[in-house]
């Protein structure tokens, strides 16, 4: 009885962190470049079931039973990469990746990756993000890394580079990655990763931002799921809390 207790208690805890990324991904339905997260949920180890009761001469030999589930636990999280809708802009600051890739952003002395590309020009001319992390560009001479200065002349991208009067003056920065399980996020809706493609083929479309892959509709559904879970797996801790609670004061009291 204990061990189902344990068992319902560890499905609720999986269900409540279910619903936190549920719920995450609802409060982001309109981050520009937001991609939806799923958790993974999977059974512990389930336990052999065994006993004696089975006579094989004069002996008692084990006797399998069958198998129990000990419960519930987290698996894993993952994001859903797939793009979101692109939608037409006023902004010339405001660009879009169609298809894979990311927009590298130097964040500190690390460089980070996102599919948001609401940018604005601050102050001293240059392209940044909205937290004020400039946006990674290539020295069209050099091939270095530079930030992308724009100042306050209209700008014009084409096939990722930045024209100012006709002129080529930088590259917009763009990487993909072979493997997408290796991406993390950090916050900002920014992730770091390891190896990186900057070879790859990224199509880049200016005055356009591209809008989160979160389906509210279905976000909704899957809380609706989850809280009718949590409250199956809250009525069985309950139940058994008070056939518990029958055993020691009824059934063992001293009469």
């Amino acid at each position: 009885m204990i061990r189902g207790l344990y068992t319902a208690v560890s499905g609720m805890i999986t269900l409540e962190a279910k619903q936190d990324v549920i719920t995450n991904n609802m409060a982001n339905a309109n981050t520009n470049g937001y991609k939806g997260d799923d958790l993974s949920i999977k059974s512990f180890k389930d336990v052999l079931i065994e006993n004696k009761d089975k006579l094989e001469g004069n002996k008692n030999v084990r006797n399998p039973i069958g198998y129990l589930s000990l419960g519930a636990r987290i698996d894993e999280t993952n994001t859903d990469y797939t793009q979101g809708v692109l939608q037409e802009s006023e902004k010339d600051t405001d660009l879009a990746i169609e298809g894979k890739g990311f927009f590298v952003i130097q964040k500190g002395n690390q460089q980070l990756y996102t599919r948001d590309g609401q940018f604005r020009v601050n102050t001293q001319g240059f392209l940044v993000t909205a937290t004020g992390d400039s946006v990674v560009g290539k020295n069209p001479q050099t091939g270095a890394d530079e930030p992308i200065h724009v100042g306050n002349s209209k700008f014009k991208v084409t096939d990722g580079k930045v024209y100012i009067d006709g002129n080529a003056t930088s590259k917009i920065k763009t990487v993909d990655f072979d493997d997408y399980k290796n991406l993390k996020k950090v916050g900002d809706n920014m992730y770091s990763g390891q190896n990186p493609n900057e070879n790859a083929q990224v199509n880049i479309k200016q005055n356009m931002t591209e809008k989160s892959n979160v389906n509210i509709i279905n976000e909704m559904v899957n809380m609706m799921t989850v809280m009718r879970s949590f409250e199956t797996n809250q009525k069985i801790v309950q139940t058994i809390d008070e056939t518990l609670g029958k055993a020691a004061n009824e059934v063992g009291a001293v009469r």
